[in-house]
C-alpha cells in the first residue's frame, strides 16, 4: 500500500512507539499529553522470534533491573540525554542525568552497544561537545543530534527554540573540528537551509530511513511529522493490515518534509 501512493521501495527501519506511558514529563517532549497512556513492551519476542534488530531508545531512568533482563536481546541502548549535570535535568528530571550515565555504564559492562540522542536547544547547545567528551568516555558509540519540533510540550516552551541558525552553523563547525572519538550524526535541520527531501506523493524520495508506527497504528513518514495527526496511513490491528486514509492536512498532501541526517 505504501509503495502504491508514494512510490518509496524502501524504508530502513520500523520504529515502534510500543507506549505512550512514561516517568517524565520533559519539556521538549513531542508527544505532550499522550505520555499518560500505556501499553506493552515486546523486546524478546522480536529479537528471537523474528529476528530483528532491536534497539532501545531511552531516559535510562532507573532501568537497572530491566536492563539486565533484557541484554541479551538488545542491539544498541539509546539513552535520550539534554545536555550535562544540571542542564539535562532541568529540562527532564532531578537526577535523570546520573541515571542515565549509570545505564550507559552498565549497558557497557553487560557487553550491550551505547548510543545517545540530543535535542538541541536554546538551554543545551552550547554542551554538545562536553557532552560528546563525556559520552566517549562511557564507551558510548554513536551521538545523534536532533532539531526540536515545536510540537507536544515543547509548544509550550518557545523559548527552547535556537532562532539564529548561525548557531547551528558554529556547531557544525565546532564539531568538525573536534575529533571527537565517537560518531556524531547530525538532523540537516541544524543547518541554514534544513533537510532537502519532501515526503510527497510524487516526486519525493524512493527511499526514506524510517516509518514511525504508534500504540495507536498511526504510522508516520517522516520525523517532522512526529507529534502531529497528520498520518496518511494506518495499520488495522484487528485485519493486520495497512489502510491509507488521505485528508486535507496529512503529511502527504501538506508535503511535509522528511529529516535527513549526516554524519558530523
Amino acid at each position: 500500500m505504501i509503495r502504491e501512493v508514494t512510490g518509496i521501495r524502501k524504508i530502513r527501519m520500523l520504529y515502534l512507539q510500543l507506549l505512550y506511558r512514561c516517568n517524565f514529563t520533559c519539556l521538549h517532549c513531542f508527544h505532550g499529553k499522550r505520555l499518560q497512556y500505556a501499553d506493552a513492551q515486546v523486546v524478546r519476542h522480536a529479537k528471537e522470534e523474528l529476528g530483528q534488530r532491536v534497539e532501545i531508545c531511552t531516559n535510562g531512568y532507573r532501568i537497572e533491573r530491566r536492563l539486565t533482563e533484557i541484554a541479551p536481546h538488545l542491539d544498541l541502548l539509546r539513552v535520550s540525554l539534554e545536555g550535562v549535570g544540571s542542564t539535562n535535568d532541568g529540562m527532564r528530571r532531578h537526577g535523570s542525568y546520573q541515571s542515565a550515565l549509570n545505564a550507559l555504564s552498565l549497558a557497557r559492562d553487560l557487553g550491550v552497544p551505547t548510543g545517545a540522542t540530543m535535542t538541541v536547544t536554546s538551554r543545551n547547545i552550547g554542551e554538545v561537545l562536553p557532552l560528546a567528551g563525556i559520552l566517549a568516555r562511557l564507551g558510548v558509540q554513536q551521538l545523534k543530534l536532533h532539531h526540536l519540533r515545536p510540537v507536544g510540550n515543547a509548544a509550550d516552551h518557545p523559548e527552547l527554540l535556537v532562532t539564529g541558525p548561525a548557531a547551528y552553523g558554529r556547531l557544525r563547525e565546532e564539531l568538525a573540528a573536534a575529533d571527537l572519538p565517537l560518531e556524531v550524526i547530525v538532523d540537516e535541520d541544524l543547518s541554514e537551509h534544513g533537510a532537502p527531501q519532501l515526503c510527497a506523493p510524487t516526486g519525493g524520495p524512493r527511499e526514506i530511513d524510517r516509518i514511525e508506527a504508534d500504540p495507536r497504528g498511526a504510522l508516520t513518514m517522516s520525523c517532522k511529522a512526529v507529534g502531529k495527526d497528520s498520518h496518511a496511513f494506518w495499520y488495522e490491528k484487528s485485519a493486520g493490515r495497512i489502510v491509507h486514509q488521505p485528508s486535507a492536512t496529512d503529511e502527504l498532501t501538506l508535503a511535509v518534509p522528511d529529516v535527513v541526517y549526516a554524519r558530523a
